[in-house]
């Protein structure tokens, strides 16, 4: 059994500038079949609104490693990463374990905390706070290049 997506690199947030909203399709898109055209563009979409709750806390980190392809985080995907939240049963959250950086769900029973991997081939980690590991962040979305 394997037991770690990494980190590959963690980035401060950078915001962007005034002008880089880009065009917003306000009816859906269909992942089945498709719908009659309608009126596409309506508004400008900053991603930076999108994506970001708390500039000062939010991070991006790039991620190494298939431990958590079942929540749709595959190899090489960046994460948006806010260290103001706290973690909650559930989230997906990056942790220090033994002095690295690791991706996983985390889930809370009895007091402790399992950092689930979202892989049945990777194993899941039990924390220990008394040797330092803590979660570093909590994971609120994930940005995949297709191409």
């Amino acid at each position: 059994m394997k037991s770690s997506s990494n980190i590959v690199a963690i980035m401060g947030f950078k915001e962007s500038p005034p002008d880089s909203a880009y065009p917003l399709f306000l009816s859906g898109v269909s992942a089945g079949f498709p719908s009659p055209a309608e009126d596409y563009i309506d508004k400008k979409l900053s991603l930076d609104e999108h994506l970001i709750q708390n500039k000062t806390a939010t991070f991006f980190v790039q991620v190494s490693g298939n431990s958590m392809i079942n929540a749709g985080i595959n190899d090489g995907a960046l994460v948006v990463v806010d260290r103001s939240l706290n973690a909650q049963s559930g989230d997906i959250v990056v942790a220090i374990v033994q002095n690295e950086f690791l991706i996983k769900r985390l889930h809370i029973h009895n007091g402790l905390c399992h950092l689930l991997a979202e892989n049945k081939e990777y194993q899941s980690v039990i924390m220990d706070e008394n040797s330092g590991d803590c979660i570093w962040g909590v994971v609120t979305s994930c940005i995949q290049k297709f191409r």
